[in-house]
């Protein structure tokens, strides 16, 4: 559990103190961070209460005053950080708060360099990053600041401007606070996507425009790839021994967009100022391609094919075109284009099943495992898993994808939500929750999973 406190004043955060540093001792002596945070405070004359009084520059100009009156090392690349407290006073200013919170979420650093308003900020690390911890930086890095990488060394490409690094160590801390808080940088991320596919038309039978773009994108990151009869797009990325699992959404939107129709913001949910938004089914194609991207990177073992289907808000007519040679392998589907949040679909109305409720079960255990324990087994409409599990045989669910109010003016779409689906998706798979089936018995039989990863959900 997180310990460190979040609501602390900024003026610590972004340069590398916690609150409870003020009181911090080691062998009945003061740590080096309390004795530098106290000597600034001393110096401007206030309290860590009446912080938020004091004006940056003069707390900037207190730290660096106060910097060379305690005991420097010459340098923090004499610290192991991993053994030994990090030496703020020997940090360039603006780059104390990044190289601290950097170590506590356990990047740790071997020197850095704040470019002093004429070069590229830089930090060097004890080891080479790993994919995740890029990500997470990546994830987080403020506006007007590019994050680059050679062996050890990161590069902050920020054109001289030194407030972002104060900025990124705010958002560190952040972070080190709340794991929650990645979460939500993440699916900023994931929002920037979403809205170049809302706005790519294609409503039913002109699908032309986003087929094409989901073929230029597709071609990057997936192994096979093929446009079927119908003008399906289908796909597939091989990860070694184990079940085939098909991801769905479809391509049509329900009308065209009105042209000059903008895309506006209120916290985390999107809307159109004029006619539909396209988040039926924009949102489920977006999802699919960020685990498309991401697949190799997590623990899942077999084969991930994917159809994005034409015609589905016409009669399901894409779906029931695929290919049954493109299906014959797979052990089960998920379908992205359920209303709402946390809904996992398993019939039509209850009366057409599109899985045994085992298969249904296991997304209700990946939520808890992703920490979303309020996702649910529900009963819904007709929609392209219904086509799977009745024409194909194969046992399917259709998941929420974050929107609301489809087919009308009021249609909106969660992006935050949208995100939370592709951390469900990524647990089951990472996870191995899937496992094949007999494909010789034609029903919709009791699912049985594979088996558990060792890692835990958090090193999604």
């Amino acid at each position: 559990m997180k310990t460190t406190q979040l609501n602390q004043p900024s003026l610590l955060t972004r340069y590398g103190f916690k609150l409870s540093d003020a009181n911090d001792r080691f062998s009945f002596r003061r740590t080096h961070a309390c004795e530098l945070l106290t000597r600034a405070l001393h110096r401007v004359g206030t309290t860590i209460e009446q912080l938020q009084e004091v004006s940056e520059s003069v707390w900037a100009d207190a730290l660096q005053a106060v910097s060379f009156q305690i005991e420097r090392r010459g340098g923090e690349c004499l610290v192991d950080p991993t053994e030994e407290e990090l030496p703020l006073a020997d940090i360039d200013l603006y780059m104390r708060g990044v190289a601290r919170w950097l170590n506590e979420l356990g990047i740790h650093t071997f020197h850095c360099c704040d470019g002093h308003g004429r070069r590229t900020p830089i930090v060097g690390l004890l080891t080479q990053p790993t994919f995740e911890q890029l990500k997470l930086l990546r994830a987080i890095a403020p506006e007007g600041m590019t994050i680059h990488t050679r062996g050890k060394t990161i590069r902050f490409e920020c054109s001289n401007n030194r407030e972002l690094l104060l900025q990124l160590a705010e958002r560190l801390y952040e972070i080190l606070a709340d794991d929650s808080a990645l979460v939500r940088y993440e699916a900023e991320t994931f929002k920037h996507s979403l809205l170049q596919w809302l706005n790519i038309p294609g409503e039913s039978r002109r699908e032309a425009p986003i087929r094409q773009a989901l073929r230029g994108r597709l071609r990057h990151i997936a192994d096979d790839l093929f446009v079927d009869r119908a003008g399906n797009v289908c796909a597939a990325v091989y990860c070694g021994q184990g079940p085939t699992v098909l991801l769905s959404a479809h391509m049509d939107i329900y009308e065209a967009l009105e042209e000059g129709r903008q895309i506006v913001q209120e916290g985390t949910v999107l809307r159109s100022t004029a006619g539909i938004l396209g988040a039926d089914d924009r949102a489920g194609i977006t999802i699919i391609l960020e685990i498309v991207r991401n697949v190799r990177r997590t623990g899942f073992s077999g084969t991930l094919k994917i159809a994005f289907t034409v015609e589905e808000e016409i009669g399901l007519v894409g779906s029931r075109k695929l290919d049954p040679l493109f299906l014959a392998d797979v052990d089960a589907a998920i379908v992205v284009d359920r209303r709402g949040t946390r809904d996992i679909v398993t019939s039509c109305a209850g009366i057409i099943p599109f899985c045994h409720e085992s298969y249904g079960l296991l997304f209700e255990r990946a939520g808890v495992m992703a920490g979303m324990d309020d996702w649910r087994v529900t009963e819904g409409g007709s929609s392209d898993a219904r086509i799977l599990a009745e024409t194909f045989g194969i046992p399917s669910v259709n998941l929420s994808a974050g929107y609301r109010n489809e087919h009308t003016e009021r249609e909106s779409v969660d992006y935050l939500a949208a995100y939370e689906t592709v951390m469900l998706i990524k647990t089951v798979l990472h996870h191995r929750l899937i496992g094949t089936r007999d494909k010789r018995s034609g029903s919709l039989h009791d699912f049985r999973s594979a088996a558990f990863s060792p890692l835990s959900a958090s090193s999604l």
